[in-house]
């Protein structure tokens, strides 16, 4: 799976936007909060569960994502090896984890009344 790839992915959830940041980093948004990252080194950090980042973490898959890491973020370096659909799952997951905490306002005015 290519860098390009995951960041497809993030943009198909609902309500997903893209912003440029911090040099080149592609980001991913829903609500104006940050979902997921597509750095210009190709890496992919993203939001986790605090189940989901104990598990990446210890086993070795990923590491903890700069300056993010206290906030459940975890890093991948290299996209290569990782199955697309478990990638779409975490990015799905992380959707979902920033759109639990927007407002049931910002929820309605983005038409994420299900989320």
């Amino acid at each position: 799976m290519s860098p390009q790839d995951a960041l497809v992915q993030a943009l198909a959830l609902p309500a997903a936007t893209l912003s440029v940041q911090w040099g080149d980093a592609q980001v991913a948004k829903v609500g104006g909060k940050i979902f997921a990252i597509v750095t210009t080194d190709g890496g992919l950090s993203f939001k986790a569960s605090e189940i989901a980042y104990a598990a990446l973490i210890e086993s070795g898959r990923a590491r903890p994502a700069p300056y993010l890491a206290r906030a459940s973020w975890v890093r991948f370096d290299d996209l290569a090896d990782l199955d697309p659909d478990e990638v779409a799952h975490w990015l799905s997951q992380a959707h979902a984890l920033v759109c639990a905490k927007l407002t049931r306002a910002q929820r309605q005015g983005l038409n994420l009344t299900q989320a």
